[in-house]
């Protein structure tokens, strides 16, 4: 397995953005099985679909016997990364980021769970090495190496300098330092020799190189995956201007897996080969067969069944597959309460409204946010769109009966082919 080379099928994946020292690097891990790490900033109490991507490249290196490293950064993150950031974020706690690192530890510890020998990650927290870092001592031995002038020609600190009004604090402007120490000291204790980041990140990495070179006399590299975007040039990973998360409490495994129901089809392909392990070969001729047949979303349940399943395992998975089928295939009278269940959650949007409320359905798609005005929820009625429980209905002054609540307390309205909403009867 050595003898392949990975770093060319990962660029075929469209996994790497950039790299240092190529053919060094190619050698390097055909030779031997090396040590490598990503890091992760704890900010927010789950990753989102962003930090997906350098985990599976983390994870292809793992499956040919390379070892991963997770730094998760509890000094980094009070601090605060500058990269793409337009002002200071808000400034978190130690004890915000010690709740936000438990649950990042259970995220990526899931996704990379060594199957081979069972072995627990690696994963380390860089605040062990700064909590007890003086601020002279790092000055002297550290940032001697740091040229202040070729850190403010980075683009994202011009930007910011230029910004009146907010620019850029000391502390956000010492992250390059204390990144590439990261690098410096996973290298020295551990012997980690190549870091996986995002593309924004390139500039903080060759600075951990060169820092590494000077002192410790040794060669390391980087690898930056890219920053992922769909076919109109807009961001990928967000619905509705939302993130998609990895956290089943933030995004519900049924709303996770719809993301991917809900891929365009001049995505798919792309998609398949960056969030799966199937041989590119069978992609290719998985998307010939469904052109050929023109089936309906058969790609889309595949991608979406592989990804939702290392997130959120088997039974999520399977769940939220029956609850697609009986939202938009089957009747929605074959749906049970634990289907409900996650719906409420998460899955669709839900309003409770009491068993004596009179009202019609023009009254509820105004209720549910689906319109604001009375003609409009009538044209949006006349026009055959509203469907009670899957089934069809034009009469604007319908009123909800007791046969149209499922266990007497649920009611699905449907309006064309992808929105619901579930109304709760109190």
């Amino acid at each position: 397995m050595k003898n392949i080379n990975l770093i060319k099928k990962l660029k075929k994946r469209g996994l790497i953005k950039n790299i240092t020292n190529e053919k060094k690097l190619i050698r390097k891990i055909k030779n031997e099985n090396i040590k490598l790490y990503c890091g992760f900033d704890p900010t927010a109490e789950s990753l989102h679909l962003g930090h997906l991507i350098p985990i599976i490249c983390l994870k292809h290196f793992q499956k040919y016997g390379h070892i991963p490293v997770i730094l998760i950064g509890g000094a980094t993150s009070i601090i605060g990364d500058p990269t793409l950031k337009k002002k200071e974020r808000k400034k978190l706690s130690k004890k915000q980021t010690n709740k936000y690192t438990k649950k990042i530890k259970i995220q990526i510890n899931k996704i990379l769970k060594d199957e081979t020998n069972n072995k627990n990650l690696n994963i380390i927290n860089n605040y062990t090495w700064f909590k007890n870092t003086k601020i002279l001592n790092f000055l002297i031995k550290i940032g001697k190496y740091f040229s202040i002038n070729n850190m403010i020609n980075k683009d994202f600190i011009k930007k910011r300098i230029k910004n009146i009004n907010h620019g850029i604090s000391f502390s956000e402007f010492s992250y390059n330092l204390l990144q590439s120490y990261d690098f410096y000291k996973l290298n020295k204790k551990h012997n980690v020799i190549l870091q996986i980041g995002g593309a924004d990140q390139w500039g903080n990495m060759i600075s951990g190189i060169e820092l590494i070179k000077k002192i410790n006399k040794k060669k390391t590299f980087a690898l930056t995956v890219p920053l992922l975007t769909k076919s109109n040039g807009e961001k990928f990973g967000k619905s509705e201007k939302q993130n998609i998360w990895l956290d089943e409490k933030k995004t519900s495994p049924y709303k996770f897996y719809q993301f991917w129901m809900n891929i365009n089809d001049k995505e798919i392909y792309n998609l398949l080969k960056i969030f799966t392990f199937m041989k590119i070969s069978k992609i290719k001729l998985l998307i010939k067969k469904n052109k050929k047949h023109e089936k309906k979303n058969i790609v889309q349940s595949i991608l979406a069944k592989k990804i939702t399943t290392m997130i959120h395992g088997e039974k999520n998975t399977k769940i939220a597959e029956n609850i697609t089928k009986i939202l938009f295939h089957k009747k929605i009278k074959n749906i049970t309460k634990k289907n409900i269940e996650q719906l409420k959650q998460g899955g669709i949007a839900h309003i409770k409204i009491k068993n004596n409320e009179n009202i019609n359905l023009t009254e509820i798609l105004i209720k549910i946010k689906l319109t604001t005005s009375k003609t409009q929820a009538r044209k949006i009625i006349i026009s055959n769109a509203i469907m009670i429980n899957n089934k069809k209905q034009k009469n604007t002054e319908h009123i909800i009966d007791k046969s149209e609540k499922l266990f007497n307390k649920y009611t699905i309205i449907k309006k064309g082919k992808k929105k619901h909403f579930m109304i709760i009867w109190q």
